[in-house]
C-alpha cells in the first residue's frame, strides 16, 4: 500500500448490488453500503476516494472492476476465492460480512489474499475464441451423439467418420422414417462444423501474428495449435515468473501436501488450471481455473 494512504476497502462484488466496506489506518470503521455493480456507479464512488487499497473476490465482474478502479490510482488486489476459506466456511456469510473481511485481510497482509493475476483485455479477448470454438465441439458432439442414439433404437447403425464428415456421411443412412426428425439436426451440425473451421483459421492466423512463441510450442510432439496457445495465453507474461519451475505451480501441477512432524505422505497432484479436452484432430483447452 501507498505510504501516504489511509484506507482499506473491502468490495463484494455481487452481479447486481457490491458491498463496500472501508476502514482507516487504525482499523476503525468508517463506513458499510451497497453500490450498483456498473461502470459508472464505481467511477463516482472510488474516483472521489483518496488512493486506498481495495480488495475483492475473483468472479464474473473482477476483470473490468480491477482495471477501472487502477484508473485513479488505488492499488486493487484481486482475492484467489478458492484459497478463502475464512470466507466460504464463515457460519454467518453474507455480503457485508465477505465486504468486512476481505477489507481486514487485505489491511493486515494481501498475501492472505493470495492474490490472482488477470489477463491483459486482448489476451481475454482472443482466449474468447478457443473457448467459443470449444463450445461448438460440445454442442456437436452432443448433436452427434443424439443422431447416433435415435438411429441406434430402429436397428440400424450410422457409419463411423469424423465429427467433419458426419453431415455428410450419416445423412444417406438414415432411415426414412427418421428424416423428419434428423435431417434438421444435420443441418446444424453441418453449420457447426463450419464455425468450427472459422475458428481454427482464426487460431491459426493468431498463431501466426499476435502470438509466435505458440508456433514454436507446436515443434513439440503432440502440440497442436490449439494447445500451444491455451497455454501462451493462460501464462501471457512470463515475466511474471523467476524460474520455469514456477509455472507448473501456476498451473495447479503440484502434488499436495499434509505434512505433520514426521509425517509427510506422498499425495496426488492437484487438478491443473489448464485443461485440454480432446476432440477429433484438434485439442480443445478450456481455462476455467484461471483469470
Amino acid at each position: 500500500m501507498d505510504e501516504h494512504s489511509t484506507l482499506t476497502v473491502g468490495l463484494d462484488v455481487g452481479d447486481r448490488w457490491s458491498h463496500v466496506t472501508t476502514f482507516d489506518a487504525e482499523g476503525n470503521l468508517l463506513e458499510e453500503g451497497r453500490l450498483p455493480t456498473t461502470p459508472t456507479a464505481f467511477q463516482r464512488k472510488f474516483s472521489s476516494l483518496p488512493a486506498c487499497r481495495v480488495a475483492m473476490e475473483v468472479g464474473a465482474h473482477s476483470r473490468w472492476v480491477s482495471y477501472l478502479l487502477r484508473e485513479p490510482g488505488h492499488e486493487v488486489l484481486v482475492a484467489n476465492a478458492r484459497k478463502l476459506r475464512l470466507i466460504y466456511e464463515n457460519p454467518r456469510k453474507g455480503d457485508r460480512a465477505d465486504a468486512e473481511t476481505l477489507a481486514r485481510l487485505a489491511r493486515l497482509d494481501p498475501a492472505l489474499l493470495s492474490p490472482v493475476h488477470h489477463r491483459t483485455p486482448q489476451a481475454q479477448a482472443d482466449l474468447g475464441v478457443l473457448r467459443s470454438r470449444d463450445a461448438l465441439v460440445r454442442a456437436r458432439s452432443s448433436l452427434i451423439n443424439h443422431a447416433r442414439g435415435t438411429v441406434k433404437t430402429t436397428g440400424a447403425r450410422l457409419p463411423s467418420c469424423t465429427s467433419y464428415a458426419f453431415a455428410s456421411k450419416a445423412r444417406p443412412a438414415i432411415p426414412e422414417s427418421l428424416q423428419p426428425a434428423l435431417s434438421p439436426i444435420l443441418d446444424a451440425i453441418a453449420t457447426l462444423t463450419q464455425g468450427i473451421r472459422a475458428y481454427d483459421r482464426q487460431i491459426d492466423a493468431l498463431s501466426q501474428g499476435r502470438y509466435p512463441d505458440a508456433r514454436q510450442l507446436q515443434q513439440v510432439n503432440g502440440v497442436g495449435p490449439l494447445t500451444a496457445l491455451a497455454f501462451i495465453l493462460t501464462l501471457e507474461d512470463a515475466g511474471r515468473f523467476r524460474k520455469s519451475r514456477e509455472v507448473g505451480p501456476a498451473l495447479g501441477l503440484v502434488p499436495k501436501r499434509d505434512q505433520s512432524g514426521d509425517r509427510d505422505p506422498q499425495l496426488h497432484t492437484l487438478a491443473p488450471a489448464l485443461q485440454v479436452q480432446v476432440s477429433p484432430r484438434r485439442a480443445t483447452p478450456t481455462c476455467d481455473g484461471c483469470w
